[in-house]
């Protein structure tokens, strides 16, 4: 009996899937919807994801209102229990009236292989995963070159140019102290530091930088085991920028966690107190440089352990800024607690306190640059320019002092 139930089962899965992809093909909308669970959910990778059977009936409206003669040529169809595949042909002219993904109607014709992956309970369509070859479609549209022609030639020309040109935006992978690497970016100067941490058998970052590096942290994890993870010093732009393109969990200090998940920090910037060329500049880069909100997996506190290092409170130039903290070989990786570089000029320097328009509190910020002293590291790499090693206590104590 559990035999037959199978069976039969299977072959009810392997009718509605049919069905489904017949009554598009014969512009059917009222029997394609009717296959549909109230909650089902069409999903066609890389175009669209709806939920529920109006929606559904939305997306299907749109295609057949591009294309008036679409037709779906079955191949074959794979199914087992609740779960059909079905691998076809789809065939249509791009005629409208409608448009398609933001494109008005040219005429073009489409021949495009598709596979569906759907998932049948009771009789009705719970999801359905379609897939489609973007690629043939653009081209097959008119939006990309042929493949294999002097337009596409010249198109992966200009790809690579853009290439070499970001290349030069970002610094190699340089190993800092056993298990830390630093990649460095920013144009021209690459001032802006990511530190890549043994964490398993990949890497963490501390730190994200600005959103022009995303693809070099990426490159360089991938070459140290893959990245596992983002651990944030603080959320203003040029820390985060990175990181929603990073593509794995994001931590910070929960004190840090409305900025980095908000507006980075930017309330309490004081921009107008910079001088003026600063002041100009200065809201423009933050745009560039910023990939905008994150989404924060989980929070962190002072003493927490990460990768082997101890995680410290350092606020001030941002709320919950965090450096982390190796006691076997005294580094310290700080981000912003203290600047070696004047940001308004670019100019690098000895140690100092981070520009007062973007503190959140200068005062707080000199008591934690005085608080990392009296840790006496042998090396404190900050967020931005060069490490302070040598009497790193005496420069550090010097800079809380400085006005």
């Amino acid at each position: 009996m559990a035999t037959i139930t199978g069976r039969s089962k299977t072959a009810t899965t392997a009718q509605v899937a049919r069905n489904y992809i017949e009554a598009i093909s014969e512009r059917d909308l009222d029997t394609a919807i009717g296959l549909w669970a109230a909650d089902g959910r069409e999903t066609v990778h890389g175009q669209v994801d709806v939920t529920g059977p109006e929606a559904v009936r939305g997306f299907l409206g749109e295609l057949l209102g591009a294309f008036p003669d679409l037709n779906f040529e079955i191949l074959d169809q794979t199914t087992e229990g609740d779960r059909s595949h079905v691998r076809s042909l789809m065939h249509g002219t791009f005629a409208g009236p409608g448009t398609w993904n933001g494109f008005a109607p040219n005429g073009a014709r489409l021949e495009i292989p598709v596979i569906d992956c759907l998932v049948v309970h009771d009789g009705k369509i719970v999801a359905n995963d379609a897939y489609v070859d973007g690629a043939t479609v653009a081209r097959q549209l008119g939006a990309l070159p042929a493949q294999g022609s002097k337009a596409e030639a010249r198109m992966a020309q200009a790809f690579n140019a853009r290439t070499k040109l970001a290349s030069k935006m970002t610094s190699g992978l340089e190993e800092v102290a056993e298990g830390v690497w630093i990649i460095r970016g920013g144009f021209p100067s690459k001032t802006m530091n990511v530190y890549l941490v043994r964490d398993g058998d990949g890497v963490l970052a501390f730190d994200a930088g600005i959103k022009s590096m995303t693809n070099a942290i990426g490159a360089a994890a991938a070459s140290l085991g893959g990245l596992t993870r983002v651990v944030l010093g603080h959320g203003h732009g040029d820390h985060r920028g990175a990181a929603p393109g990073l593509g794995v969990p994001v931590i910070c200090h929960e004190d840090n966690r409305a900025d980095t998940e908000g507006d980075g920090g930017e309330h309490y910037f004081k921009l107008d107190e910079l001088p003026l060329h600063a002041r100009i500049l200065m809201p423009r880069l933050l745009k560039v440089w910023d990939g905008g909100p994150v989404k924060i997996a989980e929070t962190v506190k002072e003493g927490d352990q990460i990768a082997g290092f101890e995680v410290v409170l350092l606020a001030g130039h941002a709320p919950g800024l965090i450096g982390l903290w190796r006691e076997s070989d005294r580094l310290a990786l700080v981000s912003d607690c203290f600047y070696t570089l004047d940001p308004t000029t670019g100019k690098k320097g000895h140690a100092r306190v981070p520009l007062s328009p973007f503190n959140y509190d200068t005062e707080q910020a000199r008591a934690s640059i005085r608080k990392l002293a009296a840790m006496e590291p042998r090396a404190a790499w900050p967020g931005h320019a060069d490490p302070l090693t040598g009497d790193v206590r005496g420069a550090l104590e010097r800079a809380a002092e400085t006005t």
